[in-house]
């Protein structure tokens, strides 16, 4: 009788078609019709007696990598409960956020409350745009008894160096007549000084965790507003001002608390919500799909893996800097278990996946050459995809269980 054959599927969300979860199930689903119809035609053919085998065993995890998505991770793959709050979005107006908890460890998800996709209508604020509704998530897990935060601060609207999460954990940013200043980046260039007197005494006492793959300083030319706040909406003039308002910002916290951060790897992570997270708060920076792999029991859950399938949208050069799947793969390799990467578009030449750990990398556009087509029937075609590469490994799986069967 053939041992199971044990495959993981980790894959993170299609951005614009599928979330986590639903590419997870979706590759689950399909791979395991594959690798059944394929399994058994090709034992019976062989002789092999697979009559009440168990052939298949699926593990399905989810994951992210510190961005969009962190939360729905935390729940579906590591049993977290969901907590939901009504807080401020990036431009100030209420938004309903969502955080996970599992006894006292919580995962705030920045682009909960002040991500891009938070912004009212889409318009940009590189500007004005605010952390403070990350600041009031983070109270509310205090509130719900976290003693374990874990930042995640992936697709952040803001530029503000984490000034509005320091507000709402008490702190005050004042001018020089004492007034506190407005939200968003560019305020706090009238920023005089920091008066953390007010500041919550539970953030002395929490564990700080910033799931950040980033590891670009505050200020300069690799800072957060010159390299990130292009995406958010700034033009070359809103960078200049803002790279000045967050050295305001450094000299101010500097000052207030001999603490000095901004030159600190991921400082500049999330509009430089890094700066708050690494020197005020304590935080140690992590790769956020370690992160979300640590909680949902990686180590235990695919100790017994054959294979390992990850994905994500887009598998490009940007996936190699700490994507989900090139984090899936560097885990898998401690198993070890082949990994494949499903993905919606493919753009890395096969030697640059194969030294990243992969065996195989398929993507929708195989399939079907219209991207507009692999957006809208992403659903359809990873199934096509999955199928396929279940029935690959189900032949192979019948065809070893026939060969063990002729050696004995």
């Amino acid at each position: 009788m053939p041992s199971p054959f044990h495959v993981v599927v980790a894959p993170d969300k299609f951005k614009g078609s599928l979330t986590a979860g639903e590419v997870a199930t979706t590759i689950a689903a399909a791979f395991e019709d594959g690798f059944l119809d394929a399994f058994t035609g090709t034992a019976r053919s062989r002789g092999v007696d697979v009559e009440g085998a168990v052939a298949l065993e699926t593990t399905v995890l989810p994951v992210a990598d510190g961005g969009e998505g962190t939360v729905e991770a935390a729940l579906r793959s590591a049993g977290f409960s969901a907590v939901t709050a009504v807080v401020p979005g990036p431009t100030g107006e209420p938004v309903e956020a969502t955080f996970a908890r599992d006894g006292d460890t919580a995962v705030v998800e920045m682009a909960q409350a002040s991500g891009l996709d938070r912004l009212p209508g889409g318009t940009p604020a590189p500007l004005t745009a605010t952390t403070r509704g990350t600041g009031e998530l983070v109270r509310a897990a205090l509130d719900a008894g976290a003693r374990h935060v874990v930042l995640a601060v992936g697709g952040s609207a803001s530029t503000d160096g984490g000034a509005g999460l320091l507000t709402a954990l008490g702190g005050r940013l004042l001018d020089a007549a004492g007034r506190d200043l407005p939200d968003g980046g560019a305020a706090l260039l009238d920023l005089d000084r920091v008066d953390l007197s007010g500041l919550d005494p539970r953030v002395r006492q929490v564990r700080w965790t910033l799931a950040a793959d980033v590891d670009n300083p505050l200020l300069g030319e690799r800072g957060a507003a010159a390299v990130f706040g292009p995406q958010k909406g700034a033009t070359p003039d809103d960078v200049a001002l803002l790279d000045t308002a967050l050295t305001r910002f450094a000299d101010a916290l500097a000052a207030g608390t001999g603490l000095d951060a901004r030159d600190t790897p991921g400082a500049g992570a999330a509009g430089g919500v890094g700066l708050v997270a690494l020197g005020l708060l304590g935080a140690t920076r992590r790769p956020g799909v370690e992160v979300v792999l640590d909680l949902a029991g990686w180590s235990h859950r695919t100790r017994q893996a054959s294979l390992v399938i990850t994905g994500e949208g887009s598998f490009d050069e940007q996936s190699l800097g700490g994507k989900t799947p090139v984090g899936v793969a560097a885990a898998a390799a401690r198993i070890p278990a082949p990994v494949v990467v499903l993905s919606g578009r493919r753009a890395l030449a096969e030697e640059r996946w194969r030294a990243a750990g992969f065996a195989q990398a398929r993507a929708l556009t195989d399939v079907e050459p219209d991207v507009g087509t692999c957006v809208r029937e992403a659903r359809r075609l990873l199934g096509a995809l999955a199928r396929d590469l279940g029935a690959q490994y189900g032949a192979e799986h019948a065809a070893r269980a026939g060969a063990a069967g002729a050696r004995g």
